[in-house]
């Protein structure tokens, strides 16, 4: 991989811990990156950082709710510190929601999706752009999602969550591609990761009702009259045309775009997703 461009690269990823943020932490590291893994989950981002060191890699983690000012401050300082500037930031965590529609979208999931989809990534691209305006250069990347790009994929609030990620990538490409920042972003389909179960740890029940409506029979979860929103996505996702996807194969798209072959590509977002998009 000695053609990415990517070694002794100083590069952050948040949600790290698992899913497409280890992959892509692993493949950096891979690549000859020095990583910072950021994640909530203290021992999955340990756990992250030693499989790179086991490997041979260099890594440290810091944990935390990323939409914490002060976490956000840890996390920079940490990487400057430790590895002496900032040239990749990798905006991987998110949480996805219940797919409520809007009528059935309460204040709390609003607020907890947008606040941790689109604005802790918002506050920590603010907190490293001084840093890579220093420095000359560098590349953002964040993990959008197919609900970016259409408003069949997910509820309302996640959905609103990704469109503004999709509009704050074109808008950074923009204002620094003149300082030699780009910035862009990936658009999964159907991953295989645990993003669902974490996101309703805190509710199985709500789990398990979504989990029925989406497989089960029409309006109906548990003998109860379904939600909305489910009821309604569920034949989109069903008929996806699209293969799932594993976390490495995102990550693969990841590092693409944070790397010297994608030197010219600057305010894209990538769907991976076998064609999903293009239907």
């Amino acid at each position: 991989m000695s053609s990415t461009g990517l070694e002794g690269r100083s590069v952050i990823v948040t949600g790290a811990a698992a899913g497409i943020g280890r992959a892509a932490a692993l493949r950096f590291a891979e690549a000859g990156s020095k990583v910072l893994v950021a994640d909530l989950n203290k021992e999955g981002a340990e756990q992250t950082v030693q499989a790179i060191e086991s490997a041979g890699g260099v890594a440290c983690a810091v944990a935390g709710d990323l939409s914490d000012q002060r976490v956000v401050d840890e996390v920079v300082t940490t990487a400057v510190k430790a590895f002496g500037g900032l040239d990749v930031l990798v905006n991987n965590a998110g949480i996805t929601d219940s797919m409520s529609a809007l009528a059935d979208t309460d204040d709390a999931e609003w607020e907890r999706v947008v606040r941790i989809n689109l604005t802790a990534p918002f506050l920590l691209t603010r907190a490293v752009l001084p840093h890579m305006l220093a420095g000359g250069h560098g590349a953002i990347v964040f993990t959008a999602s197919e609900a970016g790009l259409r408003g069949s994929a997910a509820g309302a609030a996640y959905t609103a969550s990704k469109h503004g990620i999709v509009g704050l990538v074109k808008n950074l490409a923009v204002m620094y591609r003149k300082q030699g920042i780009r910035t862009n972003a990936i658009a999964p389909g159907g991953t295989r990761t645990n993003i669902l179960a974490n996101s309703m740890a805190d509710d199985p029940a709500k789990l398990a009702s979504l989990a029925n409506v989406l497989g089960g029979a029409p309006g109906q979860a548990g003998g109860e009259e379904a939600p909305h929103g489910p009821t309604v996505l569920r034949d989109y996702i069903r008929t996806n045309p699209g293969k799932g996807s594993s976390p490495e194969e995102q990550a693969a798209a990841i590092v693409f775009l944070a790397s010297d072959a994608a030197s010219n590509i600057n305010g894209a977002i990538l769907p991976v997703d076998d064609g999903w998009s293009a239907v």
